[in-house]
């Protein structure tokens, strides 16, 4: 892993940002600003909001909201998962009892 940063060249709502980041990041980087980059051009061509300053922290909030909204339900699928693998486990345990029960 290289620590040699590099700039990179970014463009946003038709603005040019250049970061630095290391070769390893250049990607999610490249990948993160076109997402942005679309997020906002969305937004602004929805109308209703004016100056790129406003775009830019509607689309952050929105991006955030998606970032909640998946971690949330993330949790939820692995509180789930382990509700139906602790009722199985209990499912088995009566199997076992019930089997064990049986031979005696």
């Amino acid at each position: 892993m290289s620590n040699d940063r590099l700039p990179v060249t970014v463009n946003i709502l038709d603005k040019e940002y250049r970061i630095s980041c290391l070769p390893e990041e250049r990607e999610s980087l490249l990948q993160a600003a076109a997402y942005l980059d679309g997020q906002m051009r969305e937004i602004r061509q929805n109308g209703r909001i004016i100056g790129t300053e406003r775009v830019a922290v509607m689309a952050a909030l929105n991006i955030a909201n998606d970032l909640l909204s998946s971690q949330q339900s993330k949790e939820n699928g692995s509180q789930n998962i382990s509700r139906r693998i602790k009722n199985l486990q209990e499912k088995i345990e009566i199997a076992l009892n019930t089997t064990n029960q049986l031979e005696l």
